[in-house]
């Protein structure tokens, strides 16, 4: 090894190296360290030139941020006696917090609880809180919340019933990364396994596939959205010798629906496949937190054999930044964990740093409403959105609510404009609203008074002959077309 050394110093010829000049200055700084303002002649930085005139960047999905994006800009020269530096970013806060008022009151198409007071934790926010590391080994970095972080686990341990000494688990960034991990931890027990997963299930269940270069089969579904455990079990007999990594959801993302667990692993076991030859993940995303509080729900647990479960922190608990928890068996993390020396901890996480103050909402919303208070958000989610269901129903508008689930699909309204206003979740000709504990009878009816004024002028003034056909999407109960009525 030292030979090699050698011979790459040859190699270099430092004989041949320039010293440094004389009056060269280490502690010198450059005069002006603001680079130039770039000019992108291409039109990736906002549009782009046509015959001389500026035309505005077309986007195939969403729209151009570029536009209305707030710039950062050099405080000048005199600004710590002036104080305009100051005075101009409060007033951009301002007006982003007054966006921030008017875009929540008409916030009805994603599942998040925007419902929460965490005013107690404001004197946290002063310190770099970093979990870094495993949560169950204290690493060098003091500045952590492992023993929040660790309370929470075990009770959503508790929950799922696994015993403290049985499960591993850790606070995630999002709900993404509680899925990524739990598909990981899936391909290492079985590095040759066929990842299966139904049409609709999340778009980060397909990523891992092409993160972690696994074969993957997609299952159809039923028009419900729940994975159809024939063609299932078709697919499965066409990979009977290599094991099965499972991804079974508990509520889809557009449909709300739940996936049969019992029958999924009644599927696995008709086909031939024992429990040491299948791993079954559970995204629970949204529901995996609001099914044990459904009577007759189907029960996600492990003492099933079930290998992880994932749920999003942001979602039905309502903490106001990305967060998740991710709950495996502790048999399963030895296969992907590694000794990290210089933090003094284990590394089984996907993320290295980790955001320390998520933990702390958790705890303290777990804390304030307990098992009970959840039970009480969840039947009032149903409740509600019983009521929108058959509120649109009543008004002729094709609608349909999977039995365990708060997520009323129906058709897609006609107006961008409106689907902007309300922040609804489209896919092709159908859209949802999903109904969380901050959302009331009052804003539901406001929203569905005001999709029945739009449809009339939709189509009754000609433009559109009559609402879309959404049998294909929703079965022929469930439309309100002129060929299902």
């Amino acid at each position: 090894m030292a030979g090699s050394i050698d011979m790459m110093l040859r190699d270099l010829n430092l004989e041949k190296v320039e010293s440094l000049p004389e009056d060269f200055d280490p502690t010198t700084v450059i005069k002006d360290p603001v680079p130039p303002i770039a000019h992108d002649s291409s039109g990736l930085n906002g549009g782009h030139s046509v015959n001389g005139k500026e035309k505005p960047r077309e986007i195939v999905l969403g729209r151009n941020v570029h536009t209305s994006c707030h710039e950062v800009t050099e405080p000048d020269a005199d600004d710590d006696v002036t104080g305009e530096r100051e005075a101009y970013m409060a007033s951009v806060l301002a007006r982003y917090r007054k966006s921030l008022l008017e875009r929540t009151k008409h916030h009805l198409g994603y599942p998040y609880n925007l419902d929460f007071d965490y005013g107690a934790l404001s004197q946290l926010q002063h310190f770099s809180i970093n979990n870094l590391g495993d949560p169950f080994i204290e690493s060098n970095y003091g500045v952590h919340s492992r023993q929040f972080e660790v309370g929470v686990l075990d009770w959503f341990a508790r929950l799922w019933e696994l015993e403290k000494n049985e499960y591993w688990g850790y606070i995630t960034n999002c709900g993404t990364e509680g899925n990524l991990h739990g598909i990981l931890v899936g391909r290492e027990v079985f590095p040759d396994g066929i990842l299966y997963a139904s049409h609709e299930s999340h778009y980060s269940i397909f990523k891992a596939a092409r993160m972690y270069r696994m074969d993957c089969e997609k299952v159809n579904t039923l028009i419900s959205g729940e994975i159809d455990c024939e063609d299932f079990k078709a697919k499965l007999r066409l990979h009977k010798d290599k094991p099965a990594i499972i991804n079974v959801n508990i509520g889809t993302t557009v449909k709300g629906a739940v996936d049969d667990l019992d029958l999924v692993i009644k599927t696995l076991e008709e086909i031939g496949f024992t429990h040491d030859r299948f791993y079954i993940h559970c995204d629970g995303a949204l529901f995996g937190l609001m099914m044990p509080f459904v009577k007759l729900a189907p029960k996600v647990s492990f003492k099933k054999p079930i290998g992880s479960v994932s749920v999003s922190g942001h979602k039905f608990v309502g903490c106001p930044m990305p967060c998740g928890v991710q709950i495996t068996r502790l048999e399963h993390i030895n296969a992907l964990s590694r000794n990290v020396e210089y933090l003094a901890s284990r590394d089984a996480t996907i993320m290295g740093s980790r955001n320390g103050h998520a933990p702390l909402f958790l705890w303290y919303t777990l804390n304030r409403k307990g098992y009970r208070g959840f039970q009480k958000e969840v039947q009032k989610c149903l409740r509600n959105a019983h009521y929108l269901k058959g509120r649109l129903t009543s008004a002729g508008i094709g609608a349909m609510l999977n039995e365990l689930s708060s997520t009323v699909v129906f058709e897609r309204p006609q107006d961008e404009e409106f689907t902007r206003k309300w922040q609804l979740a489209c896919q092709g000709n159908i859209a949802h609203v999903v109904v969380m504990p901050n959302i009331t009878i009052d804003k539901l009816d406001d929203f569905v008074n005001e999709l029945i004024e739009k449809r009339a002028v939709w189509y009754e003034t000609g433009k559109l002959q009559s609402p879309p056909c959404i049998a294909s999407e929703l079965g022929n109960s469930n439309c309100l077309c002129v060929l299902h009525k």
